[in-house]
């Protein structure tokens, strides 16, 4: 079980690419995804060093940019729109289709 459901992470993974088949779609979650990891490790850091904030912001702004395009070219609406634990997939998704880790 994963994300306090009864489904599991190959479950989640395999609802997770129905939506995200087109190539472009892909090639904008695959940048995306970490760039989106990236600002939100970022921020939090900026803010306790005391050093600029804004190219956190920025990243996270142009993460999201990136994912709202590829969702163009599917022509599906992100599936957190029906279920926010979506997030937290895409970056499970994002770790399978790099190599880092195998859900499927």
């Amino acid at each position: 079980m994963a994300l306090f459901s009864s489904k599991t992470w190959p479950q989640w993974i395999a609802d997770y690419r129905l939506s995200h088949t087109h190539p472009v779609n892909e090639a904008c979650h695959l940048v995306g995804i970490p760039v989106i990891v990236i600002s939100l490790f970022w921020l939090p850091i900026a803010w306790l060093t005391h050093t600029p904030y804004w190219p956190a912001i920025t990243l996270f702004i142009v993460g999201w940019i990136l994912q709202f395009v590829g969702h163009y070219y599917e022509k599906k609406w992100p599936e957190f729109f029906n279920d926010w634990r979506f997030l937290f997939v895409g970056v499970r998704w994002w770790l399978d289709k790099v190599g880092i880790k195998k859900s499927c």
